[in-house]
């Protein structure tokens, strides 16, 4: 057995009792409340679950990419979507923009935070009137002397409401288009920061999800990401394992609902037999399962590409859009099983289907992962 899969059984028992005592329990009334309690990522930390493939002088566990992806299915897999999210956010997608691009100084400052659960982390780049389309960004980040004056707001952002740090996308020259776009570590203790209230959502009801403002907000000069007007390159270089992330939630919410699925369609009889011993039944059944273990293999060709830093922008726009989509036709499949008590709040069929909504547009629309993809098949059109 390699090191790679005793860390990941290792990690995964972890998980799993993690979730039983201190998830399983207080989910629904989560959900009922419609936010995660912000102590829940303190816990997280506690139990080492965060940013769990980062270096261990952070705090973190050093472990490998693998179980970072692995805590992420796990999570979606038990119908944790919102919270698979968040945490995808805060340990997938910000911690690696710091690492990535950040200073030491930078690192130092908000990493370890971010291990223990103690900084809770979001990034911002969609706004009211820009979402796929970064060149349409209204907010700017304007230099004055020693600082950067940052107007604007963000909108559908994750993790906003308990935010301790924010990535802002913003213009630093607002003429440059995509290539005037810079990346801010924002401080939301500063004045100027403010929050809308929890947005209401179709599903992932306990995503924590929020509308943000910046009215003259001041950050020093070293609260810059990186190199001014490089925003739209970093992002880029950052997507793979962004969308990675959302295709390991595809993955552990399909094998999550397939797997109560199962269960239901051997319990439950209709016209003396089984649903599972009608042949269509069975032979949609074959189909997920087939659509599942087709886009998982593609998932692990794609994380062993990012490993070796080979996974390309339009390999993970493919993954995206495959295990999204399959994610949806999966869940519907399986919601159709369960006739008139899955469209039932008592069994969680639908809050699968509900939260499986999002994943074909967060991240990337389905639709541009079609034309990133065709773009590398036929240039630009």
């Amino acid at each position: 057995m390699t090191a790679v899969n005793e860390d990941l059984i290792m990690f995964r028992d972890m998980v799993l009792r993690f979730l039983e005592q201190e998830v399983d329990p207080e989910f629904a009334s989560w959900e009922s409340s419609g936010l995660l309690p912000k102590a829940l990522w303190k816990k997280l930390g506690d139990a080492g679950m965060l940013c769990v493939d980062f270096p261990e002088k952070y705090g973190a566990a050093g472990a490998s990419f693998d179980v970072a992806l692995m805590i992420i299915e796990e999570l979606a897999c038990k119908g944790y979507s919102g919270l698979s999210g968040g945490y995808n956010i805060h340990a997938n997608i910000v911690a690696p923009y710091i690492q990535s691009i950040g200073t030491a100084e930078q690192c130092d400052r908000w990493l370890p935070g971010m291990v223990s659960g103690d900084i809770v982390a979001a990034i911002g780049m969609t706004e009211p009137g820009a979402g796929s389309d970064l060149a349409a960004l209204a907010t700017s980040a304007i230099r004055d002397g020693d600082s950067y004056v940052i107007n604007g707001s963000k909108v559908f952002i994750t993790n906003g409401i308990h935010a301790d740090l924010v990535i802002v996308a913003a213009k630093t020259d607002p003429k440059a288009g995509a290539k005037g776009v810079s990346l801010f570590l924002v401080d939301t203790s500063l004045p100027g920061f403010s929050r809308g209230k929890q947005i209401e959502k179709l599903g992932q009801h306990d995503s924590d999800t929020a509308e943000l403002f910046f009215n003259d907000l001041r950050v020093p000069l070293d609260a810059l990401l990186g190199e001014e007007g490089k925003g739209f390159a970093y992002l880029m270089q950052e997507l793979p394992r962004e969308r990675l992330g959302i295709a390991a939630t595809a993955i552990g919410a399909a094998r999550g609902a397939l797997a109560i699925t199962l269960d239901y369609v051997q319990q439950r009889s209709a016209f003396g037999q089984k649903i599972g011993a009608f042949q269509n039944s069975r032979f949609k059944l074959a189909e997920v399962k087939a659509e599942l273990e087709v886009n998982t293999a593609y998932v692990e060709k794609c994380t062993a590409a990012y490993k070796k830093g080979e996974m390309t922008v339009d390999q993970a726009a493919i993954v995206k859009l495959a295990a999204t989509e399959m994610q949806w036709k999966v869940v519907n499949e399986c919601l159709q099983l369960f006739g008139g008590y899955g469209y039932t709040k008592e069994y969680p069929i639908s809050r699968f289907f509900i939260d499986a909504r999002v994943q074909t547009i967060y991240g990337g629309t389905s639709e541009i992962m079609k034309e990133v993809i065709a773009r590398s098949l036929l240039g630009r059109g």
